[in-house]
């Protein structure tokens, strides 16, 4: 079982609601982290709650959600605690924990549909991080200072 945060803006509801049963099917546990509706809210307020939910450890993953996912991901990533990855298809999903430890995924509503995007969460729920020649790279990503 994996502690999963999930949160999402407007554009994304219906997505995040049905990812968030899915998940739970799978016997996950689900900290839906909002929106709760469809009426319109900031993409950045949902990123920086999945952000402060991996900074104390309340979840093993995060899946941030949003119209194109891109903004939702800017949001997460100004976070050292995140590495936020935007993917479309499974390979990127892959690509993002063997290379990157990526320990949020970020999806877009307007860009993927459901089958796609529960075939991106499966990839990266099941993908290990590759560390060797990939863990100083990704120490960098959480650097105080740029590298």
């Amino acid at each position: 079982m994996t502690r999963i945060a999930i949160a999402s803006d407007h554009a994304a509801y219906d997505l995040k609601i049905a990812l968030a049963a899915w998940l739970r099917e799978q016997g996950h546990e689900v900290n839906d982290l909002g929106t709760h509706s469809g009426a319109s809210v900031d993409y950045p307020d949902y990123g920086a709650r999945i952000a402060r939910t991996m900074e104390a450890g309340e979840a093993d993953r995060g899946i941030a959600l949003c119209g194109s996912g891109i903004g939702i991901s800017i949001a997460v990533n100004r976070s050292r605690a995140c590495r936020c990855a935007l993917v479309s298809e499974p390979l990127s999903a892959r690509l993002a924990r063997e290379h990157n430890d990526a320990n949020v995924l970020a999806l877009g509503a307007r860009l993927v549909g459901p089958e796609m995007a529960r075939a991106c969460i499966e990839t990266f729920l099941s993908t290990e991080f590759l560390g060797g020649r990939h863990q100083g790279r990704v120490e960098k990503l959480s650097a105080t200072e740029p590298a």
